[in-house]
């Protein structure tokens, strides 16, 4: 009985090495790296995203100006507009639209704002909502920002 198990057990490894090994195998591309604002994100130690693949990572976009200068400081709505329109940017460069996001995560230092402003994003995904999180977060990179978006995106 003891063999048998150990057989089964070696039968049901050998097949997930095969099935792990083949879909690392697909996909031989490098990394290609994207810069929104190069100087910026240099200056942070960040690239804004990263696709390997038909998988493209968007790290968090915030409300700010080529100088990364907080804008429309205090206003929710507005911010989540300029982050928006900044991920419209990325998703543009690789070819991909809000309908190929998979994964939204959103960071807001206000909860209840957010919330209020929320409906906006009926506007940028027309078909079908992401996979993701909203978080209530002490505060972003700078005191200014009130909000923060980040996706993961598909595409075929």
């Amino acid at each position: 009985m003891k063999k048998l198990i150990l057989i089964l057990a070696l039968i049901c490894i050998s097949c997930t090495e095969k099935s792990v090994s083949s879909v690392s195998n697909e996909c031989n591309e490098k990394p290609e790296y994207f810069l929104l604002r190069p100087e910026v994100e240099k200056a942070f130690g960040y690239s804004h995203a990263v696709k390997i693949c038909n998988q493209i990572k968007i790290s968090g976009a915030v409300s700010m100006d080529a100088n990364a200068n907080p804008t429309a400081i205090g206003d929710m709505e507005q911010q989540m507009k300029n982050c928006y329109e900044d991920l419209g940017k990325i998703l543009e460069h690789f070819g991909a639209s809000f309908e190929d996001v998979v994964v939204e995560n959103i960071f807001t230092t206000n909860m209840p704002k957010f919330l209020e402003v929320a409906g906006y994003r009926n506007q940028i995904y027309k078909n079908n909502f992401p996979t993701g999180s909203w978080l209530g977060v002490k505060e972003l990179a700078f005191p200014e920002f009130l909000i923060e978006i980040e996706l993961e995106v598909h595409i075929d």
